[in-house]
């Protein structure tokens, strides 16, 4: 038995028009002998307006009940696209996480799925149903309904394929695929065929919006292959998977960019073991996420420069933060806002000498300047003016 995972995110299931659609692609999946389980979001707009709602009760709405509200939204797409297919002549129900169930740990909306009951659905699928079951949302050990966190049905299809053994994940989107770069931001952009796990791991990370990052890692720890596809174009899309299954002559696979990162910088930090966790630790405790990190020495070894990006979002944060840090001595914080990130990703730069020059050499050649440089095996990103991100 071919098991087909079908995610459809809120772009997918925006209109009642649009879940039509959707009700057509899973009937086109039934007519190819699979059994299917499909993954819905919800609606385009209804998870952003559920949280304005909880903003407006109250400014310190319980996380409990904001991941009891904000789970309704899929409850309403996966009824309607059921509802659909009943239409249509097939036999479908909506599934709630909870009534699987599919176990969840961690804190309240970032959850993260350990289990899924597999034998309600089994037995479901074995009578000729369509399940349609819930993304983005478990249950706890305490009964309570979780979320696990912004694109977090991507993660709930992931999972559910891995716990049913299933022949594919296919997630379905408002757009064809996985690009070499943002296609809106440059027209030469192509779409990508095929990529590894470790290079689209890098994309998300590094701004491309097609899946979030946790998802990708799910995928890869777990080795599902998982296929990007649009709801709205018959074309092929992008299948992310291991890197034993890619042929490819190409050193760079893609460019992402990222526009929203301020650049934090404290000079003069005495030298000393522990500094850096006396820095991070309670950035770490605030959910603030640390990226590109570069320290500098001084001459005489007793103190340090160092500099590190965040999101600009956290950036008043990170300062009040910092300069309460009763741990930490410095002379001077610089903040910086209005920088970009831009990074190359490909698994043929491990084996490909040159390309750290060609990469710093064009940037040179257009006269924009280098402030921080960060590098891995597949990945190298600089961070540069936000300005100069609009040079041809």
């Amino acid at each position: 038995m071919k098991i087909v995972v079908l995610k459809f995110g809120g772009t997918s299931v925006g209109t009642i028009e649009k879940i039509k659609k959707v009700a057509q692609i899973i009937g086109s999946y039934r007519k190819k002998k699979y059994k299917i389980i499909v993954v819905s979001s919800a609606m385009s707009g209804v998870t952003n307006e559920l949280i304005r709602k909880s903003y407006a009760i109250s400014k310190n709405f319980s996380d409990s009940e904001y991941d009891t509200l904000l789970s309704t939204g899929e409850q309403v797409a996966c009824s309607l696209i059921a509802g659909r297919l009943i239409h249509n002549g097939f036999k479908s129900r909506s599934w709630l996480a909870w009534q699987l169930p599919i176990l969840t740990s961690g804190n309240y909306k970032n959850s993260r799925i350990y289990h899924v009951n597999k034998n309600k659905i089994l037995n479901y699928i074995h009578k000729g149903g369509i399940p349609i079951i819930t993304g983005f949302q478990g249950i706890n050990q305490n009964q309570r309904i979780t979320t696990i966190g912004r694109g977090g049905s991507d993660a709930s299809a992931i999972m559910i394929a891995k716990f049913f053994k299933a022949h594919r994940c296919i997630i379905y989107t408002d757009v064809e695929g996985v690009y070499t770069t943002d296609p809106n931001k440059l027209n030469k952009a192509k779409k990508i065929k095929i990529i590894s796990y470790e290079e689209m791991l890098e994309m998300a990370s590094l701004g491309a919006k097609v899946m979030q990052p946790v998802s990708i890692q799910d995928a890869r720890l777990n080795r599902i292959n998982v296929e990007v596809k649009s709801s709205f174009k018959k074309s092929s899309g992008t299948l992310i998977t291991k890197r034993t299954n890619i042929i490819s002559n190409k050193i760079i696979t893609g460019i992402s960019s990222t526009q929203n990162d301020s650049k934090v910088s404290l000079i003069g930090v005495r030298d000393k073991p522990g500094v850096a966790a006396s820095i991070f630790k309670p950035l770490s405790k605030n959910s603030i996420n640390v990226d590109m990190v570069v320290q500098n020495i001084s001459a005489n070894g007793k103190e340090t420069d160092l500099t590190f990006t965040i999101k600009t979002e956290d950036l008043k944060k990170t300062k009040k933060i910092i300069e309460n840090n009763k741990n930490i001595k410095f002379r001077k914080l610089f903040l910086k806002k209005d920088v970009a990130k831009i990074s190359i990703i490909g698994v043929g730069m491990v084996t490909t000498p040159g390309v750290t020059f060609r990469m710093f050499q064009t940037l040179a050649n257009k006269k924009i300047n280098i402030q921080v440089i960060s590098t891995s095996e597949i990945k190298i990103s600089v961070l540069i003016d936000k300005k100069d991100t609009k040079k041809p």
